[in-house]
C-alpha cells in the first residue's frame, strides 16, 4: 500500500471510531498523537515511525498513531488538539509554533513534543530553552531567525535582485516577521509581505508580486500546508516565471529553485527519541528545547536553466545537494 494510502485510510478511520472505543486501549498499548495543520510529507512521518520502531515502539504491536490532520487552515489546530485529548492520547506530537500553541490551550498535563517550531520560545509558553517547564518540548527549526540567509541565497541567485516578495498566511507571518526588516537592510534589498491564507491563493499572491516587480519570491510557513498544497506553490512559482526559496528540501525536489532549511527528517527522528523517553517516564519540562544544528541548502539546477538563471560556483559548492 502506498504510504498517501495508508495517511487518507488512517485519517478517514480515526474520524470514524466512535469516542468511548478510542478511549479504550489494550493493556500496555500506547496512543501517540500527532497534530498538524496539513498531513505530514510522507518522508517525515517515515522517519518518526522508523525511529520509534528502533526503539521498539512498533505500530500495531505497542503503541497506534491517532492523527488529527487538517486541511492547512490553521484555525483548525484547536478544534484538532481538543480531539486528540478525547481520544485519551498519551502524548501528543506536533510542528510548527501554532500547533504547539493549539495543544497547550487544551492541555496541562499530556505531554507534547514538536518536531520543529519557527520560534523556540513557542510565543512566550517557554521561558528557559534547558528546562522548558510545564509538558513542552521539543526542537526548533530557528527559521525565524535565518530570514538574512534565505535572503543571501536568493539575492546571490539573481543578479541585481534588490525586491524581494515574501508570501505566507496572515495567522502565521507574525512568526517570521521579526528580524526581516533587518536582514533586508543589511543585504539592501526591499522585502513586500503578499498574504496568502491558503495555498490555492498562491497564484493571486504570486500575480501581485510579478506586477509590483518582485525579482524573487520567499516562501514561509511549510509546516501550515499539505504535499499536495506546496505542489500547487512549487508550479505557480514555474508558471511565474519567479525564482523562489523555500523552507523544505522536499520542494527543490519537486521543482523549487532552492531550499534552505534545517534537516527536518533528522528533527523527525530525534523528536521519537524524546516520545520514547517521555513514555518511560521522563519529565517533558526537564527535556531541553533543542535547537538545529545542521542546515541543508538544495539546488535544482533544471528549475535554473528554465527560468535563465546561472547559478554562480561559489554558492553551488555551498549546497549539501545540487538537482541536475
Amino acid at each position: 500500500m502506498r504510504r498517501r494510502d495508508f495517511i487518507a485510510g488512517f485519517t478517514g478511520l480515526a474520524a470514524a471510531w466512535p469516542l468511548a472505543a478510542r478511549a479504550q486501549k489494550p493493556e500496555g498499548m500506547r496512543r501517540i498523537g500527532f497534530l498538524r495543520a496539513a498531513p505530514p510529507p510522507e518522508h517525515e512521518l517515515d522517519a518518526l515511525l522508523r525511529a520509534l520502531a528502533e526503539h521498539g515502539y512498533v505500530q500495531g504491536r505497542n503503541f497506534v498513531l491517532v492523527p488529527q490532520w487538517g486541511d492547512g487552515n490553521v484555525t483548525r489546530l484547536s478544534e484538532l488538539a481538543i480531539a486528540l485529548v478525547n481520544q485519551g492520547v498519551d502524548i501528543i506530537v506536533t510542528e510548527g509554533t501554532l500547533g504547539v500553541r493549539a495543544a497547550v490551550a487544551v492541555t496541562a498535563t499530556i505531554p507534547i513534543v514538536t518536531a520543529s517550531a519557527a520560534d523556540p520560545y513557542i510565543g512566550g509558553l517557554i521561558k528557559n530553552l534547558s528546562r522548558p517547564g510545564a509538558n513542552v518540548t521539543g526542537f526548533a527549526s530557528m527559521e525565524r531567525d535565518i530570514s538574512s540567509k534565505i535572503f543571501e541565497i536568493i539575492k546571490e541567485m539573481v543578479p541585481g535582485l534588490h525586491r524581494i516578495a515574501v508570501l505566507s498566511a496572515r495567522s502565521i507571518w507574525p512568526i517570521f516577521a521579526p528580524g526581516q526588516d533587518e536582514a533586508a537592510n543589511a543585504l539592501g534589498i526591499t522585502y513586500t509581505y503578499f498574504d496568502m491564507p491558503q495555498a490555492e491563493a498562491v497564484g493571486t499572491a504570486m500575480s501581485q508580486a510579478v506586477a509590483a516587480g518582485a525579482q524573487g519570491a520567499v516562501m514561509r510557513g511549510s509546516p501550515y500546508f499539505s504535499s499536495i498544497q506546496r505542489r500547487v506553490i512549487v508550479d505557480t512559482a514555474a508558471e511565474n516565471r519567479l525564482p523562489t526559496i523555500y523552507e523544505r528540501r522536499d520542494d527543490a525536489e519537486r521543482g523549487g529553485l532552492v531550499s534552505y532549511a534545517p534537516d527536518v527528517q533528522g528533527q523527525y527522528r530525534a523528536t521519537a527519541e524524546y516520545v520514547v523517553r517521555i513514555l518511560a517516564g521522563a519529565n517533558p519540562g526537564e527535556l531541553p528545547i533543542q535547537q538545529p544544528t545542521k542546515f541543508e541548502m538544495v539546488v535544482n539546477l533544471k528549475t535554473a536553466k528554465a527560468l535563465g538563471i546561472e547559478i554562480p560556483a561559489t554558492l553551488l559548492a555551498r549546497a549539501d545537494e545540487v538537482i541536475e
